[in-house]
């Protein structure tokens, strides 16, 4: 079992879960992720960890309330626990030698994947930019977290709420126009928005490294959902990612594949409520 530690509401569909995981949080490494299972019944899903206290022995994870599980994990509190926790998985991010300069891009609850990215090239020693993209300022989550570990934040909604009006797109167009150098862009959040991001960065040259979503089940390379299709070859998120380059990535395929079970997904089971 897995105790939580601390619950936070981040928005009124994003939780925060600081977890006790020793064993985890020694060798979990920006860009890898866990799959959790509530109790003996529940179904696997995987979260990336969006940050890990190696004294402490936690990770935190940050997830949107969009199933009947994480409805179910949203409603624990301090001091509840969840049955399994089985990580890190993945491979962690990887940078070519020589990185200085990094852009760091994140849209919605992707931000909590970008976060533990900038914090680690923070720490480094390397040069942040942060991108970070929302609805409205209602949704906006890890402000101050970025604020801390980016050299030049900027904040989006597409409302013009809050922050710069307009798409992380549009941010990210507007610093290269002004001659922004980077080594590296990563990029992490809906589908749509990193396949723009790369199609933005490409006429740059700019190597751009991508966090894929893509059906997962088991984590471990054997049930074959989560593959994709990367320079022309089927890859693995589960083993061979979740990191890819952007450029290589089929964001068509991945989008089609991704809306698979999305009428399954969007049902609602009414047995609990005495339906027949």
């Amino acid at each position: 079992m897995f105790q939580i530690v601390e619950r936070k509401q981040l928005n009124e569909a994003v939780v925060m879960v600081k977890i006790h995981a020793p064993l985890i949080a020694k060798k979990v490494m920006p860009g890898q992720f866990i799959i959790f299972r509530l109790d003996e019944f529940g179904e696997r899903v995987p979260l990336t960890v969006a940050d890990y206290d190696r004294e402490g022995g936690t990770i935190t994870l940050i997830f949107q309330i969009v199933g009947n599980t994480t409805r179910q994990f949203s409603q624990l509190k301090a001091g509840d626990s969840i049955l399994d926790l089985v990580g890190p998985l993945g491979v962690p991010t990887k940078l070519p030698e020589g990185t200085k300069s990094v852009c760091v891009i994140g849209g919605g609850v992707g931000c909590a994947i970008a976060y533990p990215q900038a914090k680690h090239l923070h720490e480094l020693g390397i040069q942040v930019d942060t991108i970070v993209g929302f609805r409205n300022k209602d949704i906006v989550i890890l402000e101050e977290e970025f604020r801390a570990c980016s050299d030049n934040l900027i904040l989006c909604t597409d409302d013009g709420s809050y922050g710069m009006h307009g798409f992380v797109t549009n941010a990210l167009q507007e610093q290269l126009e002004q001659g922004k150098k980077y080594d590296v862009v990563i990029a992490i959040g809906p589908v749509p928005m990193m396949k723009f991001v790369c199609k933005t960065t490409e006429p740059y040259q700019i190597q751009t490294i991508v966090s894929l979503n893509p059906v997962m089940v088991d984590g471990t390379g054997m049930c074959g959902g989560c593959r994709v299709t990367v320079g022309g070859k089927i890859r693995y998120a589960c083993v061979d990612g979740p990191d890819f380059d952007g450029h290589q990535v089929d964001f068509d395929e991945l989008m089609r594949r991704n809306g698979t079970y999305r009428e399954q997904e969007s049902h609602v089971c009414n047995l609990k409520k005495g339906v027949r």
